[in-house]
């Protein structure tokens, strides 16, 4: 019989969702709670306005999902996985979908390259990690796993059929893009985030690849048209939302004036836990720098011009060219943002997909759609109303 859960959240994507004494532990330290006050998407709600959510919501989702995909694993023929609520395998893949994200800075993705010391934020969620309040969250309720468990996951340091972990969380068809796709396109008010997530899951299969008899995460091809699905709302979230013109112009003017007031993460686990949104924007309010005005009076330098969606290589040298002499000439008044991502390319391996005879292909080789896609590279030009028609006119605008 199953213990009752210590917790549980209405979730508008997920419905209920349910936590045991050891993650109800983890939820209520420091590191967890502060996600409240970092937004999922930095700026963007000043651009769509309900996307005010946060990392704290992505990251009971994205602990959801490991549960779901992990049962669905331990479940399959031939799996090397143990089910059951209780399998250590389970609650370590579920600890670490909810903790994956504790060193995410201010404004998340949007001030990424802050940190002291040249660390970034998975650097920072480890120190955090090893920690006195999550390590005393496993010392309760951790039943043998602990703190350091999440380490190795996270850094896809596993041996055995816990090699099986690391890319649920974070790997090819990981769940956290899974959540934020679904989250975000929800907050935002947009459709493009949408994929058929039930079928995904159905169809995830612990495949064996190579003579070693290693298992890989892969996919039914039944789940072939669905996974397809969820690589074109990627694609479309990264065209429509994370690269939307307004959204690029904050963002440049956010990191200029973060660079201006020399404002940098701390390295130490202790003092970066007092930096969140809510924090930073009252300095900006504050704040007389024409950047900190062009976020809070949305007063942002306009679009002077942009390239296409697809730059090639060739292309892309031949734009940058062009833009030195008007760095040189227009100094400040001119900001530029340069878009680029392989939204089609899910992660740094490859998606095997077992075919109606039981071969093993490639994604690539077994979706058309996939093969096609192009990644997306653009440059846009954001200026100064004072330059706004030279730069326009050197351009060709």
């Amino acid at each position: 019989m199953n213990a009752p859960p210590s917790l549980a959240f209405r979730d508008p994507i997920h419905g209920f969702i349910e936590a045991d004494e050891l993650e109800a532990a983890l939820i209520r330290t420091r590191p967890m709670q502060r996600l409240r006050s970092i937004r999922q998407l930095g700026l963007t709600h000043l651009v769509f306005p309900g996307a005010e959510h946060s990392r704290f919501g992505h990251a009971l989702g994205t602990m959801h999902l490991a549960g779901r995909v992990y049962d669905t694993l331990a479940r399959a023929e031939d799996t090397p996985l143990e089910a059951g609520p209780r399998a250590r395998a389970r609650r370590l893949v579920r600890a670490a979908g909810l903790l994956h994200d504790l060193g995410h800075a201010p404004f998340s993705h949007w001030a990424e390259e802050l940190f002291e010391d040249g660390i970034d934020h998975e650097e920072m969620s480890r120190r955090l990690l090893g920690g006195r309040e999550i390590g005393a969250a496993f010392e309760q309720h951790g039943d043998g796993l602990e703190a350091r468990d999440v380490i190795r996951l996270l850094g896809d340091d596993l041996d055995g059929p816990e090699r099986l972990l690391p890319p649920i969380v974070s790997g090819e068809l990981d769940v956290d893009k899974m959540d934020y796709l679904l989250r975000d396109s929800l907050f935002c008010g947009v459709r493009y985030g949408n994929f058929d997530l039930d079928q995904v899951i159905a169809t995830v299969r612990p495949l064996s690849c190579g003579a070693g008899g290693d298992h890989r995460l892969g996919i039914d091809a039944e789940g072939l048209h669905a996974v397809e699905g969820l690589i074109l709302a990627r694609y479309y979230m990264f065209t429509q939302v994370y690269f939307h013109v307004t959204g690029k112009a904050l963002e440049l003017h956010l990191n200029e004036w973060l660079h201006e007031q020399g404002i940098a993460w701390s390295s130490d686990p202790e003092r970066f836990l007092a930096n969140d949104d809510g924090e930073m924007m009252t300095r900006m309010r504050r704040s007389d720098s024409l950047h900190a005005r062009a976020i809070t009076d949305r007063s942002h330098f306009r679009l002077a011009h942009e390239t296409g969606e697809h730059l090639d290589a060739d292309e892309k040298r031949a734009f940058e060219q062009r833009l030195e002499p008007l760095r040189e000439s227009y100094g400040k008044n001119v900001l530029v943002s340069n878009s680029a991502k392989d939204p089609h390319r899910l992660g740094r391996g490859r998606v095997p997909v077992r075919q109606n005879g039981g071969k093993l292909v490639q994604l690539e080789e077994a979706s058309h759609f996939v093969r096609h896609l192009r990644r997306i590279d653009r440059y846009r030009v954001y200026c100064s109303d004072a330059v706004f028609d030279e730069v326009r006119l050197a351009l060709g605008s």
